[in-house]
């Protein structure tokens, strides 16, 4: 795989364990509610895909940053629950200052593309 895919790939899994992490800390909820927050949280621009979703989920649960229980959804099916670890709060709060920095500097090299008066 090319360097340039790998580095997009790593990126976009941050991104996205970053925001499970966020969606977590109003409480424990299983992996279809977690998707449909970050979906509506970001007014259904982020389309939370199942196959990105759950490797995700166990990722952060092998790093500790969340932990899980089996437990009963709202329509009574068997449904795994997430929790926020303090582990997780501590990464969370390192990956969003982090965040955003890059996203500040982003918008510092974008300058007036951002808004309607750049030349492109």
């Amino acid at each position: 795989m090319p360097k340039r895919k790998t580095e997009s790939n790593d990126m976009l899994k941050g991104s996205l364990d970053m925001m499970v992490l966020r969606t977590l800390v109003i409480g424990e909820a299983h992996g279809h509610t977690i998707a449909k927050i970050i979906e509506r949280s970001s007014e259904d621009v982020l389309d939370v895909e199942q196959g990105s979703l759950y490797p995700a989920l166990h990722r952060l649960e092998d790093r500790g940053l969340v932990s899980s229980h089996w437990g009963a959804s709202e329509s009574n099916r068997r449904a795994r629950f997430y929790r926020l670890t303090a582990a997780g709060k501590k990464q969370l709060r390192s990956e969003a200052s982090r965040w955003k920095q890059m996203a500040n500097a982003i918008s510092l090299v974008m300058g007036d593309l951002l808004g309607d008066g750049g030349d492109v």
